[in-house]
């Protein structure tokens, strides 16, 4: 693979994993300083991802006839504003809206880098190709987050998105240096774009995004109140449990794309099981030092196992027009970490406890699994239709079905 393009998409990978991550491990200092609650602050994660959702189909719209390259410069320039506006903001609701205006680019970066990325490589290594991006997502969370903690912890939250703003800064240059040109498709247009939205396995994939990788964040949201109120911990463990939390991602980053390419809806199923049986299994491990963290470690691991395939699923269910449902699938992920976030924090709000949000998280993931087994079982039968029109050739439509899903 073209490693010099896809470590500029990690690079600022890692800058948008580190700023949309951090703000999780931050939330006691924020509270603190801002004067309210940790679950008022935890309202910040939810604008992040508002900012996606609102971000991701609108810039990834406005952007269908720039060139790839020039899009990715532009919207991590928005990114950048976004952190700087965030280290300046004077009150609570000035910086919930930075937050928004950060997370604006986030879906439309990943929606055109997945699309390039995997354009730099050969048929049947996309997969990984995608994955060798999100790792920027994973390194953020083994290095940038539990880093960017500490740094908060003792020079203030404030000094901490003035570092991703200098990331921000890096990542523009490596993207004009390291990134090809990559000319865009003549008969593409914006309508091609959205009609593939409408396309039902795209709609399915969405829809598992959201219920699925909602149980993530109900209870990431909160993994650093955790840390201390349950675990025990003092606050300076936070960083080291965020920090093998990150470790889980980059395993289950690393997994990912191998298994995609090899077996997309199994790799799917397989995570979306074991998200739910982890996060079953944390609400009892966490009394034990020991288990929670080895819990931990598993639940950043195959809670991450589930966006490539999903990254995948939409990408060839949207075949030729793939950018905006690829963005879109962004948009999917980011209501979920708002949703999830909400729903752990209301489970904490309404007194069933700081773990109450590992059972809502348990049963999100087997929502998201109960979508993807239909979406797959409604493709099956697709598969079985076109191979019976096609009389003589079964297998050439079954072929055809296949690539175009995984």
């Amino acid at each position: 693979m073209p490693l010099a393009p896809l470590l500029a998409l990690a690079i600022s990978a890692f800058g948008i994993g580190t700023t949309e991550f951090v703000m999780m491990g931050l939330l006691p200092n924020v509270a603190d300083d801002l004067g309210t609650s940790v679950p008022t602050a935890g309202h910040l994660v939810a604008a992040y991802a508002i900012g996606v959702v609102l971000g991701a189909p609108l810039l990834t719209a406005l952007g269908s006839r720039v060139p790839r390259k020039r899009m990715l410069v532009l919207l991590m320039a928005v990114f950048t504003v976004g952190n700087l506006a965030t280290v300046l903001a004077p009150n609570f609701e000035l910086l919930a809206a930075a937050r928004v205006l950060a997370g604006l680019p986030h879906g439309a970066f990943f929606g055109v880098g997945a699309v390039v990325a995997a354009r730099l490589v050969r048929e049947g290594r996309q997969a990984r190709a995608v994955a060798t991006m999100f790792l920027g997502l994973t390194v953020a969370n083994v290095v940038g987050v539990p880093a960017a903690t500490l740094l908060g912890q003792h020079l203030g939250w404030r000094a901490t998105f003035l570092v991703v703003t200098a990331i921000g800064l890096v990542s523009m240059a490596a993207l004009v240096r390291l990134i090809p040109d990559i000319p865009l498709d003549a008969t593409q247009r914006l309508r091609h774009e959205v009609r593939a939205l409408g396309n039902r396995q795209v709609v399915l994939g969405l829809l598992t995004a959201v219920f699925g990788f909602a149980g993530v964040f109900a209870v990431y949201a909160y993994l650093a109140s955790m840390t201390t109120e349950v675990m025990g911990f003092a606050e300076s463990s936070v960083t080291l449990v965020l920090a093998l939390f990150g470790i889980g991602m980059t395993l289950g980053a690393l997994a990912a794309g191998p298994l995609t390419d090899r077996a997309l809806r199994p790799t799917l199923y397989g995570s979306l099981a074991a998200l739910a049986l982890t996060l079953g299994a944390f609400y009892f491990t966490v009394r034990v030092p020991w288990a929670a963290l080895v819990t931990v470690v598993v639940l950043g691991a195959v809670g991450f196992l589930t966006t490539t395939p999903l990254q995948m699923l939409v990408m060839r269910a949207a075949d030729q027009a793939p950018t905006l449902a690829s963005a879109s699938n962004h948009s999917a992920f980011n209501l979920a970490n708002a949703g999830g976030a909400w729903a752990g924090g209301a489970a904490i709000a309404a007194g069933w406890g700081w773990m109450s949000p590992t059972l809502v998280g348990a049963v999100l993931a087997v929502l998201g699994l109960t979508i993807a087994g239909a979406a797959g079982l409604l493709d099956r039968g697709s598969r079985v239709g076109a191979s019976r029109v096609v009389t003589g050739s079964p297998s050439v439509a079954t072929s055809a079905a296949a690539e175009r899903v995984g």
